[in-house]
């Protein structure tokens, strides 16, 4: 019969971090299996099947060709996991496991509440199912079509717990977002299923409105835990999904280091990419390699609203690729959106140390006006962009330890 099968099932699968989920859990056969439609049926009917995940656009597809179907999976109306056992083919969703995790864990609670659930697909039944489970007060699914759709939601102004389930937002495509929080002045909660990245735009106005919050990490690696117990028919302690949400998280996620010219960011940088392992990208230099000249030259020949927006550009870039130490220039937080690209993928640091320790030599705007003028206006930009304040009046290694502490410590924020 052959090794037996297991992995990811659906049609295009490059964004997914399945694989080093399971293979931390200990299935190390497990891999990415992308189908066309028409190879869903052969596939399934082979005898070897072990485990497998399913995703978009497959989780309903699949429960023609189930044996059997739990009947969680058949109240919810999808099935994301699948398993051969004794010939048959079992079909089961763990998803809810995952959503459900996810709201304990950023202690959101639907009892009582109205939900608005964003979105109609498979995402979308999880929710409502989870929703109902809760003791959700109300529970309202807005579609592009549907009789609760976009172009009526201030029927709904009063929901309390907003959750997304469609793809806006999610990488690569992360500009823009389903909806504008402010239409909702009763909300108090907000959750995202996407998981990468780690803080949509909507979450990243959530989070500015002060309002709990969750993003789909937690729920991604909750889901894979349960998926696992039903591959091995065994129990996984609640620590192991702590541990690898963490570590998933840490390897995936920037840091990012924002500050004043000359404040040190590339020099921490550096020690930070040696200590943690992490690659490391100076901005600076992606747009010197990006323009061909150097950034003085951009300047002169330019002008600074050009640097700008090759900066933006490239920091765009350079975020969305993720797992990195990014120092970068000490005005990329004059733009929100470049703020918003940073903290979309990373925890970001403002690196803080005092102006008259600041070098000038070969930099434009420092040469060109008062450091204090400069810091005035960008002092709250940088503020506004940071997750937490380091000052860098320590030796280096203490300056780069006490970083790596604050993100270790901080994983999923």
């Amino acid at each position: 019969m052959g090794e037996k099968i297991y992995g990811l099932l659906g049609r295009k699968l490059g964004h997914s971090w399945s694989v080093p989920i399971h293979r931390d859990l200990g299935c190390e056969d497990y891999r990415l299996i992308e189908l066309e439609p028409d190879q869903l049926g052969d596939f399934l009917r082979q005898e070897n099947i072990g485990g497998l995940n399913v995703t978009i656009p497959y989780k309903r597809e699949v429960m023609k060709y189930c044996d059997a179907i739990d009947e969680g999976a058949k109240a919810i109306g999808s099935v994301n996991t699948l398993v051969r056992r004794e010939g048959k083919l079992c079909g089961y969703n763990t998803d809810i496991d995952g959503f459900l995790y996810m709201l304990r864990r950023a202690d959101i609670s639907l009892a009582g509440k109205k939900a608005l659930i964003l979105g109609s697909g498979g995402a979308s039944l999880t929710a409502r199912a989870a929703a109902a489970r809760e003791g959700a007060r109300e529970i309202v699914v807005i579609s592009r079509s549907g009789p609760d759709n976009y172009e009526n939601l201030d029927r709904h102004a009063d929901a309390e717990v907003l959750i997304n389930t469609t793809p806006v937002g999610m990488w690569p495509n992360m500009d823009g977002r389903p909806v504008d929080l402010a239409r909702f002045p009763g909300l108090e909660s907000v959750v995202d299923v996407i998981y990468n990245p780690g803080r949509t735009n909507l979450l990243l106005q959530a989070g500015e409105l002060g309002l709990r919050r969750s993003g789909g990490l937690p729920m991604l690696v909750r889901q894979a835990v349960r998926a696992e117990e039903l591959f091995s028919d065994r129990t996984v302690p609640d620590s192991e999904t702590e541990r690898i949400f963490a570590e998933l998280w840490q390897d995936r996620t920037n840091i990012v280091l924002a500050g004043m010219p000359g404040c040190g960011k590339t020099t921490v940088g550096r020690e930070l990419a040696r200590l943690s392992g992490k690659p490391f990208v100076d901005l600076d230099e992606r747009i010197v390699d990006a323009a061909g000249t150097s950034i003085p030259e951009i300047f002169r020949q330019e002008g600074e609203e050009t640097f700008r927006h090759l900066e933006s550009m490239v920091l765009d870039d350079v975020c969305a690729q993720g797992g990195q130490i990014i120092a970068t220039g000490g005005g990329a937080v004059l733009q929100k959106e470049n703020r918003t690209a940073m903290r979309r993928t990373g925890r970001v640091y403002f690196l803080r140390r005092d102006l008259s320790l600041l070098p000038k030599e070969g930099r434009p705007l420092s040469q060109k006006g008062s450091l204090e003028e400069m810091y005035r206006v960008r002092k709250p930009l940088y503020q506004a962009a940071a997750d937490a304040v380091i000052d860098n009046s320590v030796p280096l290694d203490e300056t780069a330890a006490l970083i790596w502490r604050d993100f270790c410590e901080h994983s999923g924020d």
